[in-house]
């Protein structure tokens, strides 16, 4: 392969890698990321000094799923938030938006509150 000269992304994507580990989902036995959820969508101010935030609540998992969908919920609304007590806490009230995206990645979301 050394000797041929890629002219196209097609070219590209044809290379074959022999010397790489196999993708870990792509494996039978390997576990389901983002198992279908039943989750609940707060909106809270008490004890944040007034700011709002959106808060899901009810994520199974493990830590490192738990921070996948949180760091996916934050690009998604382009703001920050934090991971505690198996809660995601989005800063701002994006608790619609937030729904809607978790309806279509297959989660089961419940509204809480007002």
């Amino acid at each position: 392969m050394a000797d041929k000269k890629l002219n196209s992304l097609e070219a590209l994507a044809e290379i074959q890698f022999d010397n790489l580990a196999p993708d870990p989902y792509s494996l039978p036995d390997a576990p389901k990321k983002f198992i279908k959820q039943h989750l609940e969508a707060h909106f809270s101010n008490k004890g944040r000094g007034g700011k709002i935030v959106t808060i899901i609540k009810g994520f199974e998992g493990d830590a490192v799923d738990l921070k996948q969908l949180s760091k996916k919920l934050k690009q998604a609304v382009g703001v920050g938030g934090t991971t505690k007590n198996n809660e995601i806490i989005i800063q701002g009230n994006y608790r619609d938006a937030l729904i809607k995206l978790l309806t279509t990645m297959g989660h089961q979301v419940k509204r809480v509150g007002g």
